[in-house]
């Protein structure tokens, strides 16, 4: 077994905490499902976000999931970069697993998937 880092990023409309807290949860649940991931295996996640959001803590969308409450999170701000994607939320959730590193799924929706199209190109073939 060993720690894996999982990548995901979304990129919300609006910086509303409804917003903010929906969108995370849809991110979470996504590398949640596609990696199958129990929280007993999750070492620890980090949540960064762009200057641009600031009207809610994106750590309360995984406390809400249901046997989540435990898992280690903490929330940080991202770094400002000129000409970089706005409104966007980034998650590194750190995993026990047998998995190979090419067997992750990260998982990039709405706008994030500029950040990697590499990755979210492969995803796409292989479904």
């Amino acid at each position: 077994m060993q720690v894996r880092g999982v990548r995901g990023a979304i990129t919300i409309k609006e910086d509303t905490e409804i917003a903010v807290l929906q969108e995370t949860d849809r991110l979470l649940r996504e590398m949640i499902k596609a990696n199958k991931i129990d929280p007993e295996q999750v070492a620890s996640v980090f949540i960064s976000v762009t200057d641009d959001i600031t009207n809610a803590f994106p750590a309360r969308a995984m406390r809400a999931i249901d046997g989540w409450s435990y898992v280690p999170v903490m929330c940080m701000k991202e770094m400002a970069v000129p000409h970089a994607l706005q409104k966007c939320i980034r998650v590194m959730m750190h995993i026990n697993t047998t998995k190979r590193q090419r067997e992750i799924e990260h998982i990039y929706l709405e706008e994030a998937v500029t950040l990697r199209p590499d990755l979210v190109q492969h995803r796409n073939n292989q479904d």
